[in-house]
């Protein structure tokens, strides 16, 4: 994740240039090349990354009450094929592709929220817990269908889950009488983890991926401070 100036990001109707890297969908798959130098350790990340939908749908979602921030998951199931050359990495799995748009900054909006998705073969459910600052907390539970179907379903008992190495609270919910656990941490930084959690869903035992976001701690002058040397920025226009 570098960043990069507006002369050096192109766009037109399939394709998205940013330096080096780049984003093309093709009608079916999503397909990304990417060639950057990895931070805060400099070492080259290049290769391909496909991402092949199984479930496709257009539907978005207003994660405020102003409708200001917009989330439309294109793809709640997929599979991803990674290639990468440097360094050497080749895996398939189950992926998810959606997008987060908003007409201000995401820290004026949210104190904080929590997400997380969990897929069968049939289905896959995504969950959001919303905290603004200027209105009450919100929440939100989708069920997808395999034909591309998208419905809400009661939201599940808030559960707790043990804080990260970075003291960023985490939760989730789950079914009545289920604790559920991180089965491990991916990513773990001063505002943000993601994790995969053992949990219950839909009366079924169940893998998720599940993230944590402080926009509080986002905010800090601190964190801001530590910004660059995560994410590198490329001087120009």
């Amino acid at each position: 994740m570098t960043e990069r100036g507006q002369s050096q990001v192109t766009r037109d109707a399939s394709t998205l240039r940013i330096g080096p890297s780049s984003m093309r969908w093709t009608g079916q798959v999503l397909e990304m090349v990417v060639d950057e130098i990895g931070a805060p350790i400099p070492q080259r990340i290049r290769g391909v990354i496909r991402l092949r939908p199984s479930i496709l749908q257009q539907r978005s979602f207003a994660l405020d009450e102003r409708g200001m921030h917009q989330w439309t998951p294109y793809a709640p199931c997929a599979r991803i094929e990674v290639d990468l050359t440097h360094p050497r990495l080749r895996w398939q799995g189950v992926g998810y592709w959606d997008s987060n748009s908003g007409a201000e900054p995401l820290e004026d909006a949210f104190q904080s929220w929590t997400w997380s998705r969990a897929s069968w073969h049939d289905k896959t459910v995504v969950l959001y817990d919303l905290q603004a600052r200027r209105a009450p907390a919100r929440s939100m539970a989708l069920h997808f269908s395999a034909d591309g179907g998208a419905r809400d379903i009661e939201v599940p008992p808030a559960a707790a889950l043990r804080t990260s190495g970075w003291r960023v609270p985490r939760t989730t919910r789950a079914d009545v009488g289920f604790a559920p656990s991180v089965k491990k941490t991916f990513e773990d930084a001063p505002f943000y983890n993601r994790s995969l959690l053992d949990t219950h869903l839909l009366g079924e035992p169940v893998s998720a991926i599940h993230e944590s976001l402080s926009l509080d701690r986002f905010a800090s002058r601190w964190v801001q401070c530590l910004l660059p040397f995560r994410m590198p920025r490329v001087a120009g226009n």
